[in-house]
């Protein structure tokens, strides 16, 4: 069994405030979409927001990640570069921002929908978002890693979706991927004991159509073979007695819907 980093009270306060930061970072990206933006124009906000604030990027550098942040647009599962690409009325995008802070990490993602985007894709970024919260619900002290696992398979299978393989959750502390690996998938009763302390990253990737991907020339950026729509959600949560603690909350509630924008 992997041994699985336990945080004390420093640790914890440490995560909290990572977290916090990851998800004003996040939620602040959020509120600036608009169509006709480049995915370098989120990118290089990114890297404004998390310096002004005293921290860093987790993902810039990091096997030589060249962003701030991993941005994704429709087909394209995780680890978009920012670039050139054009947002567009309708597009389906995922953030995910890591920081450290105090030598602490935040993780967190989320999907939106930019502007009005069709019902199947609006479905998908729902769905995804609830078997998120199925996992979470599932992460408790005492019980066993594979309940989350399985918590999140079972949601994403009983919406007729597909479940990523290649790309799972992880630990998160001092490192950006600490133990345990938490795939999106598995058998129920399995793998270690969660006990209070551990603090996860709980991350679905869902496809609306095959679950297998292909990865570009860049290296990096993950897309669904079948050039089908996927969405992204990640929470860090703290394992306690009882409920898990969700550290990356946002104070804006779920962002499983469409960004306004007056620019369209």
């Amino acid at each position: 069994m992997p041994i699985i980093p336990i945080k004390d009270a420093t640790g914890i306060a440490g995560m909290r405030a990572s977290c916090r930061l990851a998800r004003k970072v996040l939620d602040e990206l959020v509120t600036r979409l608009e169509p006709g933006l480049t995915t370098g124009d989120v990118d290089r906000w990114a890297g404004e927001l998390i310096a002004k604030a005293g921290a860093r990027s987790a993902f810039l550098g990091y096997r030589k990640f060249p962003g701030q942040l991993c941005i994704s647009v429709n087909e394209e599962v995780v680890h978009g570069i920012g670039g050139s690409r054009r947002l567009a009325y309708g597009d389906v995008v995922k953030l995910d921002v890591g920081i450290v802070l105090d030598s602490w990490v935040g993780d967190t993602a989320t999907t939106v929908g930019l502007g009005a985007i069709s019902p199947s894709r609006q479905r998908l970024l729902e769905r995804t978002e609830a078997s998120l919260m199925a996992g979470i619900a599932a992460a408790r002290g005492g019980s066993k890693l594979g309940e989350i696992c399985h918590a999140i398979e079972r949601t994403v299978k009983a919406s007729g979706y597909s479940v990523v393989k290649e790309f799972v959750g992880h630990g998160v502390g001092r490192k950006l991927h600490e133990e345990p690996q938490i795939p999106n998938f598995g058998k129920p009763n399995s793998g270690p004991v969660l006990r209070p302390g551990m603090t996860l990253a709980i991350e679905p990737m869902v496809n609306e159509g095959t679950e297998e991907v292909r990865i570009l020339k860049d290296g990096w950026t993950a897309v669904t073979a079948d050039r089908r729509d996927s969405a992204h959600f990640e929470h860090v949560v703290l394992i306690t007695d009882g409920e898990a603690e969700i550290l990356t909350q946002s104070t804006s509630g779920s962002c499983a819907s469409a960004v306004q924008s007056t620019k369209l």
